[in-house]
């Protein structure tokens, strides 16, 4: 079939090296904290500069908010923050959570365009509740270093997902879950952690066999956790639930950042394999931070201990990339707990009332 479909006229180089992008999905609900399918309403309400930065996702009851090309994740929040505040101002409510933790089960509105009418086709009854992930850019030089980053970033996506875990509740009741909204979407096709690829030329032909399996138009329908994205000249970080606060959203991006920088400086190597690292993922998305994780050698640790070994190695490039600091937000994950551990919390307190309360209150602290 060619390479129409996986080869765009890629844009590596294009801004910067490792500026970052943004990419946090948020539930819109009400004042009772319900899901609301207002998400084509508030768009319509926002000024044009701020539509240009929000846009629907296939559920109704959800919106995406996205920053553009930041030079540090400081600018992220305030850009974040911003438009936090204009969908507030719109009259809904916000809620940070990788699912709503209790949906009513009813019917998920679905919004109607191109696009979301081939993934309607596709994924049929599987789209059940709205996911909300968190998505990070970093742009890249050049497509090689695109895929050796990438590539890198694979052993990272289980100790992310532990720290990023933040939906332990589904349908009012704990899921057993650290992130619930991690299974949820790896029943859809194309959600999974990809292979290793030796260079750029195998992934084009990776991608350019699965669009044509999968019979969609291009590779953005391939949902990786992490993906080389040519049409933006970034690799994207995919696999994290959303965080209630811009500032933890920002945190993410400023580690992910950090450790892609480390990989463009000293370039790592590892023996690990993708179907240990699939186990390592499932691990932290059931137990958080109290999952055993792979790590290089073969051997599986702590999750925190694994997480307190990518600051060390993330820390000097942050520093010098987002400034003193940059890591705070990863760094109080690791001593407070995850989001799945503080909605616990929350719900030993005072049941889901109080898991939907906490979280209202941290998704509007920005």
């Amino acid at each position: 079939m060619g390479r129409q479909a996986a080869e765009p006229e890629h844009r590596f180089g294009a801004s910067p090296p490792l500026t970052i992008g943004v990419e946090e999905e948020l539930l819109l609900v009400d004042e009772g904290r319900r899901l609301i399918p207002d998400a084509e309403r508030v768009i319509e309400a926002l000024d044009a500069a701020a539509r240009e930065a929000v846009s629907t996702e296939i559920f109704a009851a959800q919106i995406e908010l996205k920053t553009g090309i930041c030079g540090d994740a400081a600018a992220a929040v305030i850009e974040l923050a911003d438009l936090r505040a204009a969908v507030r101002a719109t009259g809904v409510g916000l809620l940070g959570a990788g699912i709503h933790p209790d949906d009513d089960g009813g019917e998920a509105r679905l919004v109607s365009k191109p696009r979301y009418d081939v993934v309607k086709e596709d994924l049929a009854s599987l789209l059940s509740t709205p996911p909300s992930g968190l998505h990070v850019h970093v742009g890249m030089p050049d497509p090689e270093t695109a895929v050796r980053v990438a590539n890198a970033m694979r052993l990272r996506l289980p100790m992310l997902a532990a720290l990023a875990a933040n939906s332990p509740f589904r349908d009012g009741a704990d899921s057993g879950l650290a992130s619930a909204r991690a299974v949820e979407v790896r029943a859809y096709p194309r959600f999974e952690m990809p292979r290793e690829f030796l260079d750029y030329e195998e992934f084009l032909a990776v991608a350019d066999q699965l669009v044509e399996a999968a019979g969609v138009d291009d590779y953005t329908y391939i949902w990786w956790d992490v993906r080389p994205h040519p049409k933006l000249g970034t690799v994207e970080v995919r696999g994290m639930d959303v965080q209630p606060t811009a500032a933890a959203n920002a945190g993410f991006a400023a580690l992910i950042r950090a450790l892609a920088a480390r990989e463009v400086d000293r370039p790592s190597s590892s023996d690990l394999q993708r179907e240990a690292l699939e186990e390592s993922y499932y691990q932290a998305i059931r137990h958080g931070l109290e999952a055993r994780l792979m790590v290089a050698g073969g051997e599986a640790a702590p999750a925190p201990e694994v997480v307190a070994r990518a600051l060390a190695e993330a820390r000097p490039y942050a520093e010098d990339l987002d400034g003193p600091g940059a890591l705070a937000e990863i760094e109080r994950i690791l001593v407070e707990g995850n989001g799945a551990d503080r909605q616990r919390a929350a719900f030993e307190r005072g049941g889901i009332p109080a898991v939907l309360e906490y979280l209202a209150e941290a998704t509007a602290a920005d």
